[in-house]
């Protein structure tokens, strides 16, 4: 029940001693009445009277809102009060650091900036996915062969996975900010110049590029995520990118094939990627100007590359990246082919399911991103809330996945929209462990390396099921290899990090000696 905290009074005698005119003043007594309006807090600012700061309960107290936490420290260690409510600072200090807790709303600067970041990894994965959408005009026109295809379609991987690790070096170096507006930029102009293509060679020269300029993605928006937005709030922030990962190839199949059947797949890439640079403008109008600049950025001292690869959590959330990748590269390479080929659903049906899918996945995606972060502000650890999705998102994918290779065709049909549904479990929570463990000084470094080696996945899923596929004639081994690999991922998400911390990365490590990173309690 809400209670006013009555002040005390204190009286101090002219004969004490100073020792106890000093106890009297800074020890405080709480005499709890029934009141239904607020809670009092209050501090001494004097023996005989003490001034008082009221400060009102939020609607949602089960949110844990709300709450004052009174931190207790002495007189010697503080100079002034750090109390936010005192009208001046005090000199000979403040006995109490008050520490409230709320749910204030974020800044439209910082909510415009998410939006603007999942917005570019929506143009991201449009962008990457539009080369598979124009594939069969592309061949036509420049009498390719499976083969030559195949290697254009991987090329975009070969900048882009080594890229990982210097570009998250780059944004906790310089600024994130500015990493990610180059490469937006770069990846935007390759996919305007592949609309003025004139062979094999040059289209994979701009593929090469596009991939070194999508790499600044995912890392550029850990990072920002990591330093600029609250850990209440983080939750829906990665769930924005998750969005944007999944809404871009719904659009893709949704209306990039009608655009390119109405205007050519050369207008089409010219276009949107000319239309694509206006995210620029917003970007440097609202969302640079507040984000942590390079000088500032210089000035955190961070661990060194070496001890962030000594980091066990570095390694398993790699692992159960690579897990969650395998299957989401096999779905997104070879689920259209499959639904057609093998279940013999007509282009338009199979758009359909996979639009369906993606857009259920955004959905499921934002949902769990809010829920998140209401479970972190009512209090349950990152470790509970993270390794239940993460779990949950696994098996179910799995199990699907599994499922999908024996079922008849309109049930396998349901269980990969499930399946994709289930995606959204676990997408938000993948970059969210990274910022959590690594913290704002090493978030790009350490989501860099992790994406780095997660995205090998990219290289073995749709080759090593082209594989199978010819080798057994069927895509039972390649299903049941994709849920082994969702498995083996959730594993490692639950069983190999341990608890979900941010890692106090001890001043050792910085002079270069041996040692071993802890969890801030």
């Amino acid at each position: 029940m809400p209670m006013k905290w009555a002040r005390p009074t204190f009286r101090a005698h002219a004969g004490s001693s100073a020792a106890v005119r000093i106890a009297r003043r800074y020890v405080q007594y709480f005499r709890p009445t029934r009141r239904r309006s607020s809670l009092y807090a209050f501090w001494p600012s004097g023996i005989a009277s003490m001034p008082r700061t009221r400060v009102r309960h939020s609607k949602n107290r089960r949110a844990g809102n709300g709450v004052l936490r009174l931190r207790m420290q002495s007189r010697a260690a503080l100079g002034t009060c750090t109390n936010p409510f005192h009208p001046q600072p005090r000199q000979g200090g403040c006995m109490h650091d008050r520490i409230i807790d709320t749910s204030q709303r974020l800044p439209r600067w910082l909510l415009a900036t998410v939006v603007l970041l999942g917005l570019s990894v929506f143009i991201n994965y449009i962008d990457r996915g539009n080369l598979a959408t124009a594939a069969p005009s592309i061949r036509d026109e420049f009498q390719l062969s499976t083969s030559q295809l195949g290697f254009l379609l991987t090329a975009f991987f070969i900048t882009y996975i080594p890229m990982q690790i210097a570009v998250g070096w780059l944004s906790d170096r310089y600024g994130a900010a500015h990493v990610l507006l180059t490469g937006f930029v770069v990846w935007s102009l390759a996919m305007t110049l592949t609309g003025l293509a004139q062979g094999f060679v040059m289209l994979v020269g701009l593929r090469l590029l596009l991939g070194l300029g999508e790499s600044v993605s995912f890392p550029t928006a850990s990072s920002i995520i990591a330093r600029s937005v609250p850990e209440s709030a983080r939750g829906i922030a990665n769930a924005a990118t998750s969005v944007g990962l999944s809404a871009g190839p719904a659009f893709g199949i949704f209306f990039g094939g009608m655009l390119i059947a109405a205007y050519g797949w050369r207008w089409f890439f010219a276009g949107f990627g000319l239309v694509s640079l206006l995210w620029v403008i917003p970007w440097l109008t609202i969302a640079q100007p507040h984000l942590p600049q390079p000088r500032a950025i210089n000035a955190e001292s961070g661990p060194p590359t070496a001890v962030l690869l000594r980091t066990p959590a570095l390694w398993y959330a790699s692992l159960g990246h690579f897990g969650v990748n395998y299957v989401w590269y096999f779905v997104l390479n070879w689920i259209p082919y499959y639904l057609v080929r093998e279940r013999g659903w007509t282009l338009a049906q199979m758009a359909t399911i996979g639009g369906v899918s993606y857009l259920l996945m955004a959905v499921v995606a934002t949902a769990n991103g809010w829920i998140t972060d209401r479970r972190i502000r009512a209090g349950i650890s990152h470790t509970r809330v993270c390794k239940t999705y993460l779990a949950a998102g696994a098996c179910i994918v799995g199990a699907c996945v599994a499922a999908c290779a024996l079922a008849s065709t309109m049930v396998s049909a349901c269980l990969l929209v499930l399946a994709c549904a289930a995606f959204g479990l676990t997408a938000p929570h993948i970059y969210l462990v990274a910022q959590t463990l690594a913290g704002p000084a090493a978030a790009g470094r350490w989501v860099g390396m992790q994406n780095c080696l997660g995205n090998i996945a990219g290289l073995i899923a749709p080759f090593l099921t082209g594989i199978l596929v010819d080798r057994t004639g069927s895509f039972v081994p390649a299903f049941l290899i994709a849920a082994a690999a969702s498995l083996l991922g959730g594993a490692a998400w639950v069983f190999g990090l341990g608890e979900i911390k941010p890692i106090a990365w001890s001043r050792q490590d910085h002079c270069g000696e041996q040692t071993t990173s802890r969890a801030v309690p």
